[in-house]
């Protein structure tokens, strides 16, 4: 596989500093620095994958621990019962700008929908 230049492969390997709220042998998940609402973690996989449309059949068991440690995220930062938002944005016209596949966890304010 491929060297994973993006700026979420300088963070997995300590080049760029990052606030983590969760690190297992799967992903971590840890505060973004441009946060578009209160609680705004990034949760994502140590493996580079580059988009959702790059992840394999053997990778679905990862896909699965992602969600729930998302899911953790939000019950330890006290978002889980008011409610809060997982985002996956896929290529371009989806919104994603780094090409490492990563989870948001919003929550802390009310979400309006449509969100785009």
């Amino acid at each position: 596989m491929a060297e994973n230049n993006t700026i979420f492969g300088m963070i997995l390997r300590g080049e760029i500093p990052s606030t983590r709220v969760w690190e297992d042998e799967h992903c971590i998940a840890f505060r973004d620095i441009n946060a578009a609402a209160p609680t705004h973690v990034l949760v994502i996989p140590r493996d580079h994958i580059p988009t959702l449309n790059d992840i394999t059949e053997d990778q679905k068991p990862l896909i699965g621990h992602l969600v729930w440690v998302a899911a953790q995220v939000a019950r330890q930062e006290g978002i889980a019962d008011d409610g809060y938002r997982l985002v996956v944005n896929c290529n371009d016209r989806g919104g994603q700008t780094v090409y490492h596949l990563h989870m948001h966890v919003l929550g802390g304010r009310d979400l309006s929908w449509p969100p785009g």
